[in-house]
């Protein structure tokens, strides 16, 4: 079968719609060529990318912050030596205190565990956040998230990038349109974890490598000896810092049908996985969500599928492609009552079937604001500027639904699930891995 393509187009065409028409009230009153002073909090890895990302955007780097010297500068310039002007302290509440009249707003690109931490004392000085997926470690801090940006009227934005890009803007717009039709099912997988997950014991310890406070590394999380096995790279795969493939890829794939069908909260979430530990995430899993009714969809089953795992060919049929390249090709299938919808996150060319489905289809004119990128328009939030769309009013639910799946994982329960009270309430287990314990002088209060 022929795929039905969209290419792209110049938009906007016409006013954005009202629901979107909404903006912050700035905390300064902004000069035409004032620039957001930003302070960055972790500048390695994906942090150093965040950084140029966000300078490009038009961001004045005035503050870093990093706990690991060993990580910056490892896969480009060391931001410290780009922006030599800039401040630097290790401690990100040193960082915050010591700049809290020179900074607007901070990037958060740590690991998973510190996430909320760092977010929230920025937001409590009144500092616009974007911070990095998943927006939080927990689902409960994910709620104190969403309430601390609304209390302080600040602007925020999660860092799931392809939320500003055309695909997903577009085929939000045409899935809404009626394009395949109400929405039956959803399928979504990642070939994550890449990286050591399933594992029954700690590791052992080893010595710290200098240039690394590993006591500040930990912040929030238990004491915990150092192992390479930890950092730099391989904390997603532990339970005590990360939140596994689920939480890594979810808050990308999942993104567009969730806000396409605005969906909410589930009913109801289970969970079949293979390796998971007390210690480690699983090396494969499919989760499955179920959700009520909408607009624009039947009762809804949404599954998630990681590690080896994949739909079955007959929910694959039909995309003109083998089965065994959609993988590659794709991220996830929508299906409605009227056909189905392959989609790429990082692309215009996905897939309708039937063939004639996709011909026949008139496409709808443009809804969604289109932006230059996520740094461009949370930048442009921070000076008062419409909000941007993945702020946490809106990615804050989005992320105790991903990281719902872990609980039903951990568990190795079907949950009936209250989104409001955050509570399984056919399994009070479950409120463990809800809210989290903090190491004495991390403690958060609500």
């Amino acid at each position: 079968m022929n795929s039905k393509k969209i290419g792209r187009r110049s938009l906007i065409q016409g006013a954005a719609a009202s629901a979107f028409a909404f903006s912050y009230v700035p905390q300064r009153v902004w000069g035409a060529n004032e620039r957001v002073r930003l302070g960055c909090i972790g500048i390695g890895g994906k942090g150093a990318g965040d950084v140029a990302d966000l300078a490009a955007a038009g961001a004045d780097i005035v503050a870093l912050c990093d706990v690991d010297d060993n990580r910056r500068g490892r896969k480009r310039k060391d931001a410290r030596a780009t922006y030599p002007k800039a401040s630097f302290e290790r401690d990100f509440r040193v960082m915050l205190e010591k700049n809290e009249k020179r900074l607007d707003a901070v990037s958060v690109s740590t690991p998973d565990h510190t996430h909320c931490h760092a977010a929230v004392t920025a937001m409590r000085m009144g500092k616009h956040v974007y911070c990095q997926k998943p927006l939080s470690y927990s689902i409960g801090e994910a709620r104190l998230m969403t309430e601390t940006a609304k209390k302080y009227k600040v602007a925020t934005q999660m860092g799931n990038q392809a939320h500003a890009g055309e695909p997903i803007r577009r085929a939000v717009e045409w899935i809404r349109a009626g394009v395949i039709g109400k929405i039956q099912e959803v399928h979504a997988w990642t070939n994550r974890p890449i990286w050591p997950q399933g594992l029954s014991a700690k590791p052992k310890a080893e010595e710290v490598p200098a240039g690394l406070d590993w006591d500040l590394w930990l912040g929030p999380a238990a004491a915990t000896a150092y192992s390479s096995a930890y950092c730099p790279f391989s904390w997603r795969g532990w339970w005590d810092f990360g939140t596994g493939a689920l939480g890594d890829m979810g808050c990308h794939i999942i993104d567009m049908p969730y806000w396409a069908l605005d969906l909410g909260y589930p009913t109801r979430v289970s969970a079949t996985s293979k390796g998971n530990t007390a210690h480690s995430g699983p090396t494969a899993a499919v989760v499955t969500y179920e959700f009520a009714a909408g607009k624009h969809n039947h009762p809804l089953k949404f599954k998630w599928y990681d590690g080896d795992n994949m739909p079955s060919a007959k929910v694959l049929s039909g995309s003109g492609v083998q089965a065994n390249q959609v993988a590659k090709n794709f991220d996830l299938v929508m299906i409605g009552d009227a056909g189905k919808m392959f989609f790429k996150r990082t692309s215009t060319d996905w897939v309708i079937t039937p063939d004639e489905r996709g011909k026949e289809f008139k496409a709808p004119e443009p809804t969604i604001p289109r932006v230059a990128n996520e740094d461009v328009e949370w930048l442009t939030a921070c000076q008062g500027g419409p909000a941007a769309l993945s702020n946490f009013s809106r990615s804050g639910p989005f992320t105790e639904v991903v990281l719902l799946g872990n609980l039903a994982i951990r568990t190795g329960k079907p949950l009936d699930w209250d989104g409001e009270k955050m509570k399984a309430t056919n399994c009070p287990e479950a409120d463990q891995y809800v809210h989290r314990s903090y190491r004495k002088g991390w403690e958060l209060q609500a």
